[in-house]
């Protein structure tokens, strides 16, 4: 048995049921779950591994509920810096099916390196792109070797071009072979039990790419054998204008129709969404993850997260794929989700609220997005839609994960009057630690577990080689 004493915080933000945030506090935890949370004098005085926090302030880990960490092979690709959705996705398709198993396994490597030293420890990937001998089986090898808490979908694409979808042919699969390797990937890997470092989805990649009846059997399989649904949905005018055209529905009525409204299901980005389809989700106990950054890189829209709240829609954030986004800095993200809602404020409708009056008419202060507000999507609201009751929080029997930023960073002078609030609205920090299951994976700001410059040394050259495919 392991023991961890984290102690002597500026401010431990809890997120549990009465959002106590505690100064000078600390936690005890046993073989990665949290026995004690308190102030620090009334913690054990001994434990395997002590951390004094001194000068930071200390905050449950952040669940990443929408990632495609494949993608970071291909940032900042010329010919898709300055596109939209389904241009952005023509000019990635083929370079994603290029990579092969060793490049997947280092850009997985560095997606989870990033996002833990930005204070994630829990992520979830779409991986939909199955080609030249890569599986799931890559990522999951890698996630182990880094120690990330980790989430990961068997996702598929089978409907090419010449049936109407919009990936090329040659990087669609068949449709039983998605369902065999869908079976494969669960029995191997799901593990269901409180505390998993390790769970499987489904997660078909979307309404232009996959065709009904995949959306069909990949709902059986997942509520037969109790594994939750993901897809992408409702990002950008474009898929509203291709279910139109192509079934007569907008997105959300088509997903109804296919079974795919549950609480067992999350979708990405839900953008172009409306109030009837809104209250669809809070009826139903869909799950929406919001990718604020990856939404304005690509014009895709914002999406209605304070309506989502207000209608007790379960929201969580995501920083989506490394290509469009460029990074994987999940506080940068809550910050980015914060701004983004208060952007939306201002705007007139239909973006915007149904109003006239000016930003400044209290009556309007509870439409302003709080930094704690958005702390809470990227913990408590990331555990709710992974359908997670052990993480997002650090209360007793939750899993020891936690992140900490150092509170002298020349960022944060001048904000300390508000040390929580601080680490939101100032530039997003790196974490000096971050926690998985009571073992550090981020300590006084480097990464413990792997050789890191090694593998970014090796991730860049499958990078080069994917890059001149695109020349």
């Amino acid at each position: 048995m392991t023991t961890l004493l984290a102690r002597n915080a500026t401010v431990l933000v809890t997120m549990d049921g009465a959002r106590r945030e505690i100064p000078g506090g600390g936690l005890f935890a046993r073989d990665g779950r949290i026995e004690a949370v308190g102030p620090s004098e009334t913690l054990p005085a001994t434990a395997d591994t002590v951390i004094d926090l001194s000068g930071h302030v200390v905050m449950p880990g952040l669940v990443n509920c929408h990632h495609h960490l494949d993608q970071t092979l291909t940032r900042n690709l010329p010919a898709a810096q300055n596109t939209n959705l389904f241009r952005w996705l023509r000019a990635h398709y083929l370079i994603w099916a290029a990579r092969t198993p060793e490049a997947s396994r280092t850009a997985t490597l560095v997606g989870l390196a990033e996002l833990a030293l930005s204070g994630c420890t829990t992520a979830f990937d779409h991986a939909y792109v199955f080609r030249n001998g890569c599986k799931v089986d890559d990522q999951i090898g890698a996630a182990r070797e880094i120690g990330m808490r980790f989430m990961v979908s068997r996702g598929s694409m089978s409907l090419g071009q010449s049936r109407g979808g919009l990936p090329p042919d040659s990087c669609v699969e068949q449709e039983d072979d998605i369902l065999a390797d869908s079976e494969r990937v669960i029995g191997a890997y799901h593990d269901p039990n409180p505390g998993s470092m390790l769970q499987i989805a489904l997660a078909p990649c979307s309404p232009f790419s996959v065709s009904a009846e995949l959306m069909r059997e990949s709902a059986a399989i997942a509520r037969r054998h109790k594994v939750k649904l993901h897809t992408h949905l409702a990002e950008t005018v474009d898929e509203e204008r291709y279910t139109l055209e192509r079934f007569g529905k907008r997105p959300v009525a088509y997903m109804d129709e296919l079974g795919w409204l549950g609480d067992d299901v999350w979708f990405a980005h839900a953008v172009h969404v409306n109030d009837h389809e809104i209250g669809c989700f809070a009826g139903s106990g869909v799950g929406v993850c919001h990718c604020p950054s990856s939404n304005m890189r690509l014009a895709s829209g914002i999406a209605p997260v304070m309506k989502y709240r207000r209608a007790g829609v379960k929201v969580g954030l995501g920083v989506d794929g490394s290509a469009s986004n460029d990074g994987n800095h999940m506080l940068g993200e809550v910050r980015q989700a914060m701004l983004l809602a208060r952007l939306q404020i201002s705007l007139r409708p239909p973006e915007g609220p149904d109003t006239e009056l000016s930003t400044s008419d209290p009556s309007r202060d509870a439409e302003w997005m709080t930094a704690r507000q958005a702390l809470e999507l990227g913990t408590l609201g990331g555990a709710s839609v992974l359908g997670r009751s052990d993480i997002g929080a650090l209360a007793p029997g939750m899993c020891a994960d936690f992140f900490a930023v150092k509170l002298d960073d020349v960022g944060f002078a001048g904000g300390l009057s508000d040390p929580v609030a601080a680490s939101v609205f100032c530039a997003p920090a790196r974490a000096n630690w971050t926690v998985v299951n009571g073992h550090p994976v981020v300590a006084n700001g480097a990464i413990t577990t792997i050789d890191l410059p090694a593998i970014v040394a090796e991730h860049n050259r499958h990078a080069a080689r994917l890059a001149a495919l695109s020349e």
